[in-house]
């Protein structure tokens, strides 16, 4: 079994002496004040004299290794034994060489894949406990802050499209209600409100009905006259003239005197 080291730096790397001191003085105030956290880098220990972490670079793997306690891009702060591993330096130098490809330079983020993110990764394989909160409480609360923002933005953004997509379904609604009501209107001022075009099922209107039933009574009522008489029978009937009135007279007469 091997001890497990975690080596802790305050970050002071930042080219300003200002910045740095400024850092420092944060550190001091929140982890050693009031052991809240503060800004740290963090490497591990096991087999060996070295100590591994992970850092940004252009090319390859970010993964690497200096002596420990003696990364001369920060200050060194303290030490944290995290437990003992079981497993053997082979399986040690596995892990490492996994790690190494599963951890490209490209892919560091300062709040969501950083040196303190990778030392957990690295923890979690060894099987012995991650690291303290309050080494990454920082990071975690800032990658925390921005997830919330950007969930934020995007219900946003999908309630902004939700609302524009039922606008456009109710002004498509509208549209079409208003075009039936001009369609209706046009249609009874072009053909009329009794037109046989606006009756129900292609009766007719009850004004038509009456109108018919009306001239039907009274046609039916009136005598026949010539003209009714020609439409029936085709012909036109003789009407008597005056010499056949007289001879008429004259048979009656002659009747008599016999």
């Amino acid at each position: 079994m091997t001890d497990v080291i975690l080596h802790i730096y305050d970050v002071t790397n930042s080219g300003s002496e200002k910045a740095n001191n400024t850092i420092l003085q944060i550190n001091k105030i929140f982890k050693d004040g009031i052991g809240l956290g503060g800004i740290f880098h963090s490497a591990v220990q096991v087999f060996g004299e070295d100590e591994w972490s992970f850092g940004y670079c252009e090319q390859g793997s970010g993964v690497f290794s200096c002596p420990s306690g003696q990364n001369p891009m920060y200050t060194y702060r303290e030490s944290i034994v995290l437990g003992k591993t079981n497993f053997p330096i082979f399986k040690v130098n596995q892990i490492i060489r996994e790690l190494s490809r599963e951890w490209p330079g490209t892919a560091y983020d300062l709040l969501s894949k950083n040196c303190n993110h990778f030392c957990d990764e690295f923890c979690e394989r060894l099987d012995v406990p991650k690291l303290p909160g309050w080494v990454n409480r920082f990071a975690n609360a800032g990658d925390t802050a921005m997830e919330v923002a950007g969930n934020t933005a995007l219900r946003f953004r999908q309630a902004k499209t939700e609302i524009v997509s039922a606008s456009k379904v109710a002004y498509r609604f509208l549209l079409g209600v208003t075009n039936n009501v001009t369609n209706n209107v046009t249609n009874n001022i072009k053909t009329g409100p009794d037109s046989p075009n606006n009756s129900n099922r292609g009766e007719s209107s009850p004004r038509f009905q009456a109108s018919w039933l009306k001239n039907m009574i009274t046609n039916g009522a009136k005598p026949s006259t010539s003209s009714d008489a020609e439409n029936h029978n085709g012909a036109v009937p003789l009407q008597p003239t005056r010499e056949d009135d007289k001879a008429l007279l004259h048979s009656s007469s002659s009747r008599h005197d016999s």
